[in-house]
């Protein structure tokens, strides 16, 4: 479990709320506990998170579970978040499963401790790579990748086929973050069966989740060697790329991620990556930086294909921004407003990063009411967050993209929206993702009509990250459409910082 990681001074290993809450009886608990177990009655180990929404419903905007032996504080309620949202009295906190990712990707960017000075070297050498100027050299790679994707639906649509939405969204953002960021091709939709790479990142993010669901280790001991075999596959695969990228004499990509790992100075100390965290780097971009943008493509195309009124708004959008123009420019994605609500308001019911923590840098209290020591910490439930009714209403669980209007955007309080997590540990890579999203879903949008599944019901599979589990789409495929005149121009919003069983 989670060491310190707030620097010296605290105890090592996992700390429990016991230690660093002093009115921790003041907070609600489940009414019913198991000796020993805890507060396991009802659970499934397959969903902790969307058990820890249901206890969040009954006990409210701060409440505790326990856990063999464990009492871990949950925190939803928006003046509370706001609180933690803080940097000068609070930092991330690695622990639960992001902690027991760290055999994977050690001291990345996403699962460093805050004391453990690669993370900030990282972070200044790579946030160049997210620049406005660099995201417009990535356009014409995400297009290519895009037009994969569209020739696979193609097909079919000619068997009479319906789409495997989450697998194919997977094999979108994978070669999308693999050919931008590395120079590097997975073959992915040339494949039956999801590339290796794939399958032991699955298992990985899949083991650390298991990991919070047993007393002891030592009961995943068959898992354990199943995830040792994963990490090393993982490792073997970007030591490749890497070895591949320094035999073709450096530079390969033109200035990608890759490079700038391998080549770059910190801008100021002279730094650079060692070898060990360039690929704890490149592990970490390739899981976070297609995994989540994979789940929250299949939510939107989800609510997109039980929402007809809304997915025609969003496809006239399309055409008049677009027109007749077979490849968008960079600047025309960000054009699309509403299509971005819809994405907004889809990573408003399900985050698929659905959690962050917080811990305290000194001793404090939270929102004025809950005394916390330092290095006492507490995990925020975003989905939660983003039903708070006191800021989204008595129908917070309804899909309504026009939440995202400007006007009604603006009347909200701040750090109500965290699908990318809060403060300077938030996703470097959150543009990137929007852009890429947004350009998908329009492209989508443009060549298709969805129709669901009528039998289908939205399941959340849960491995760390959150996925709406057996998916199925069929598709037809739209007559060219007949372009009204443009859209007048209008400046280029910037792109904001937005990602459970919401209604249909």
């Amino acid at each position: 479990m989670a060491e310190t990681t707030t620097g010296a001074g605290l105890p090592s290993g996992f700390r429990g709320a016991e230690q660093g809450w002093p009115e921790l009886h003041r907070i609600p608990r489940p009414p019913y506990r198991v000796p020993l177990l805890g507060d396991v009655l009802g659970a499934s180990r397959r969903t902790p998170l969307q058990d820890s929404l249901r206890f969040a419903r009954r006990l409210g905007p701060i409440f505790r579970r326990r856990a063999f032996g464990r009492e871990f504080v949950f925190v939803w309620g928006a003046d509370l978040v706001a609180d933690l949202a803080d940097e000068a009295r609070f930092a991330k906190h690695v622990g639960l499963g992001v902690a027991n990712l760290r055999p994977v990707a050690g001291d990345g960017l996403f699962t460093a401790y805050n004391h453990e000075s690669n993370w900030q070297l990282a972070h200044d050498v790579l946030a160049p790579g997210f620049s406005r100027e660099a995201m417009e050299g990535y356009h014409p790679m995400m297009l290519a990748v895009a037009e994969r994707l569209t020739g696979h639906w193609d097909r079919a649509l000619t068997a009479g086929r319906p789409v495997d939405v989450p697998g194919d969204m997977t094999k979108l953002t994978l070669e999308t973050i693999a050919r931008t960021g590395f120079g590097h091709d997975f073959g992915s939709f040339e494949r039956d069966r999801p590339h290796p790479f794939v399958t032991a990142m699955v298992g990985t993010l899949g083991y650390a989740q298991r990991l919070n669901t047993v007393p002891s280790p030592l009961l995943l001991r068959g898992a354990a060697r199943r995830n040792e075999a994963d990490i090393a596959h993982l490792d073997h695969t970007v030591d490749d790329l890497v070895r591949a990228r320094r035999a073709a004499g450096g530079a390969g990509g033109g200035g990608d991620l890759l490079d700038r790992m391998l080549e770059t100075a910190h801008p100021e100390t002279g730094e650079r990556l060692s070898p060990e965290n360039v690929r704890r780097q490149v592990i970490t971009f390739l899981v976070a930086g297609h995994e989540t943008t994979s789940g929250a493509l299949s939510f939107a195309l989800h609510y997109l294909s039980r929402h007809p009124d809304v997915a025609a708004r969003a496809r006239a959008e399309v055409d008049r921004v677009w027109g007749d123009t077979p490849a968008p420019g960079y600047d025309q994605v960000a054009r699309l407003r509403y299509l971005r609500r819809i994405l907004d308001e889809s990573l408003r019911l399900w985050p698929t990063a659905p959690a962050f923590a917080r811990e305290a840098r000194h001793d404090t209290v939270l929102a004025g009411d809950h005394p916390m020591r330092r290095g006492a910490w507490t995990l925020v439930l975003t989905p939660m967050l983003h039903r708070d009714p006191a800021v989204w209403g008595a129908d917070a669980e309804r899909f309504d993209p026009d939440r995202f209007d400007p006007a009604a955007a603006r009347s909200r309080p701040p750090h109500t929206f965290k699908p990318f997590g809060t403060g300077a540990r938030a996703c470097i890579g959150r543009q990137f993702a929007l852009h890429e999203a947004t350009l998908v879903l329009g492209l989508l949008l443009r060549r298709y009509e969805l129709r669901p599944d009528p039998g289908y019901r939205l399941r959340v599979a849960e491995r760390l990250t959150l996925m709406p589990e057996g998916l199925r789409l069929h598709l037809e495929r739209r007559p060219a459409a007949t372009v009204p005149v443009p859209e007048a121009e209008l400046p280029a919003p910037e792109l904001r910082c937005p990602v459970r069983g919401a209604g249909d």
